[in-house]
């Protein structure tokens, strides 16, 4: 029972009843503050007056404590001779009323913490971001209204629909004595399948899975061109890998299934995507270049992947190539290689010259054999959306790998909250593919919408069970979309009065494909955000309309396109309407561009710069001027109506400005070094011998980001 329950019921003020269960040894610290259960029957008896103290103090629970459960009244006496084993749950809450054992209970007190490492092994509650009381009611068998009351408690007013906070949803877990998992929507599904049991009987060899991985401009693309006899390269705008691409080689009898992700910073988040898929990484280092920033990034994710790592060290046919360097780096960062009693295989490679390469893909199979790396074609498929886009006529499509079961035309898909019956298959060359195994990257139509990449797919019995997961997924979204979206309360527009509000740049992101609107947003949200704040408003794979515009209008946005172009339509609206928007073939310039628009937003910076100082070696008065300063100029030069400060003894005691400036009787401009001059300073007369005048100016600076 909280304190200001307790108080109305006794007809007594929560600060009173404070007062009171202070004498009796029990410390609180607010009205919502718990009572101990013990304590209740005594103040109800006394009215709410002090009755003896307990021998030692005790601190009342606050409200978002671990658990607390009602416990049956303790008999004291049994009670006080075995206050020592601590294990039992209840020993910190039954223990205080024992006055005999004085030394246990401080240690008792110190110890309560012990028992949250327990919490985990009760029941856990599994809900997504944005779960609302009705939902977390359900899952635990109470009434929402139960739920709704935990929070109100706590300070919280909801409804039963509220989407709710996860700090609030964990809350509401350990009142109730669970184990919050707060999860995403993939990851609520991902549950359903682990009770699914690996027929050992199905599982055949598989191709396996390759990623490309390295710095920029290091010759990826290059090798997998030269490994499939393509041109890829000749594709990708300003000679860089700007998607991820999925291939297969054929190398004899066997398949290798080949993702190429981009080696460019702004591309983490892809990189990152393709090291989660892979079974093996191949990390192409330049023998020219060495390792670089975007190598060891690559090397991170292929480490937390968990793969085994293959060591191409391309373009050894350049008279600078030197690969016992690139190795002598690798080792650095715990990378060594076989050859020098390590686990890690180094290949020697020229993509331009097409040497080694046969070498590098015995070295990848013999790698995948050693992994003995198996795959159930049987049962519904699984797998993962490597990239989508919206294509202009065939509608959404999306590239997946099959990571489990087969997929076939007809099959019902779910990624998300997109949903698709599989209108056609096709490989990376465009032809059609009738059935896809696992290791086998296809290109899929029929979406309902762009899928976002990065997602997992899995198939599901018809379109109809598709369409009714994606429904709920989205309203589950939305909710989920409810929590983030807070809009600015009056105590936030008070708290900014006096303050320099945070300037926002808002824009409207639209690209060719998914990945490259998420790589592109994180690259923008990583900039500096302390004086202007950049606000993705939409995001999405297509080309730029007339929608976008109108929304740009609304929110005063800029819009910024990469790799795509506004329709007629919209570019008429933008010009009438005076929309902003920028497009771009390369990421690094729109990058650099937003960067240079947040720098112009910027404050300039005031910076200080001394023209000259005068010392005081004699003062004297003159009608209509007041006190002068007869000075000589000991650096630099005084100029008339600069700033200027007057130092006393290394103190400043005037900051003010330079009223007259003269030599002899001559007004001047300006004094320069090594002359004498009078000065005087505007509505200050306090000068002395021996004062040193300095004379300054304040510039701004532009800043950058």
């Amino acid at each position: 029972m909280r304190v200001h329950e307790l108080a109305k019921e006794l007809g007594v003020s929560s600060k009173d009843l404070l007062a009171t269960l202070e004498q009796m040894g029990v410390t609180g610290k607010s009205a919502s503050s718990s009572v101990p259960d013990d304590m209740v029957p005594r103040l109800r008896a006394s009215g709410g007056k002090a009755t003896a103290a307990p021998a030692k103090p005790r601190e009342v629970l606050e409200p978002p404590p671990q658990p607390r459960k009602p416990k049956p009244k303790p008999k004291p006496a049994p009670k006080a001779v075995s206050p020592a084993p601590a294990p039992a749950a209840a020993a910190p809450v039954e223990a205080p009323p024992a006055a005999p054992a004085p030394e246990a209970k401080p240690a008792k007190q110190r110890r309560r913490p012990e028992p949250e490492p327990a919490a985990p092994s009760g029941p856990v509650l599994q809900v997504i971001h944005g779960a609302t009381p009705q939902t977390i009611a359900e899952k635990t068998n109470r009434s929402p209204a139960e739920i709704v009351k935990v929070l109100f408690m706590a300070g919280d007013m909801v409804t039963a629909t509220t989407s709710l906070t996860d700090e609030a949803i964990e809350l509401v877990g350990a009142e109730l004595g669970y184990a919050v998992d707060i999860v995403g929507l993939e990851d609520e599904v991902r549950g359903e399948d682990v009770t699914l049991e690996v027929d050992e009987a199905q599982l055949v060899s598989r191709a396996p899975v390759v990623t490309i991985m390295g710095h920029v401009d290091h010759g990826k693309t290059k090798l997998l061109d030269a490994i499939r006899s393509t041109d890829v390269v000749a594709g990708e705008f300003g000679g860089i890998t700007q998607h991820i691409g999925a291939y297969q080689a054929h190398v004899g009898d066997r398949d290798i299934t080949f993702i190429d992700t981009p080696g460019h910073e702004a591309f983490t988040a892809m990189r990152a995507r393709g090291a989660s898929v892979t079974d093996i990484a191949v990390l192409v280092v330049a023998a020219d270049d060495g390792v670089m920033p975007q190598t060891l990034e690559a090397l991170d994710h292929a480490k937390a992947a968990n793969v085994p790592i293959v060591v191409a060290v391309n373009k050894i046919d350049k008279e600078q190539a030197d690969p016992n360097r690139v190795r002598t780096q690798m080792v650095e960062h715990g990378v060594v290689p076989s050859e020098w009693g390590g686990d890690f295989e180094f290949v020697d490679v020229s993509a331009r010259e097409r040497l080694n390469l046969d070498t590098l893909l015995d070295t990848i199979l013999v790698v995948a054999d050693l992994e003995d790396l198996k795959g159930d074609p049987t049962g519904h498929a699984r797998g993962t959306v490597l990239e989508a886009h919206l294509d202009k006529g065939r509608g959404p499509v999306a590239t997946v790998l099959v990571q489990k079961g087969s997929l076939a035309v007809g099959d019902a898909l779910i990624a998300g909250t997109a949903y698709c019956r599989i209108r056609a298959m096709l490989d990376e060359n465009g032809g059609p593919v009738a059935a896809a195994g696992p290791s086998k990257p296809v290109q899929i139509l029929g979406w309902s919408h762009v899928p976002s990449a990065g997602d997992d797919f899995r198939e599901v019995e018809d379109e109809r069970e598709a369409r009714h997961i994606a429904d709920e997924r989205e309203a589950k979204s939305r909710q989920a979309e409810l929590v983030t979206a807070r809009r600015a309360t009056l105590q936030d527009l008070l708290r900014r009065t006096g303050t320099d509000a945070v300037t926002d740049l808002n824009l409207i992101v639209k690209a060719d494909v998914q990945g490259s609107v998420q790589a592109l947003e994180d690259s923008l949200l990583k900039l500096p955000q302390e004086e202007v704040r950049v606000n993705i408003v939409r995001g999405g794979a297509g080309g730029i309309t007339e929608n976008d515009v109108s929304l740009a209008m609304a929110s005063d946005a800029i819009i910024v396109g990469f790799n795509v172009r506004p329709s007629a339509s919209a570019r008429e609206l933008a010009e009438k309407e005076g929309v902003d928007i920028r497009t771009y073939r390369v990421i690094y310039d729109a990058i650099d561009d937003i960067k240079a628009a947040l720098s112009g937003m910027l404050k300039p910076e005031e910076r200080e710069r001394i023209l000259g100082e005068a010392e005081v070696r004699q003062t004297f008065r003159v009608p209509k001027l007041g006190l002068i300063a007869g000075s000589y100029v000991r650096g630099g030069a005084i100029k008339r109506n600069a700033k200027a400060r007057l130092v006393r003894d290394g103190v400043v005691v005037y900051d003010g400005r330079i009223g007259s400036l003269r030599r002899f009787k001559d007004d001047v401009g300006e004094v320069r070094d090594g002359y004498e001059c009078g000065i005087g300073l505007e509505n200050f007369q306090d000068i002395k011998d021996g004062d040193i005048i300095e004379a300054y100016e304040v510039e701004e600076v532009a800043r950058s980001i």
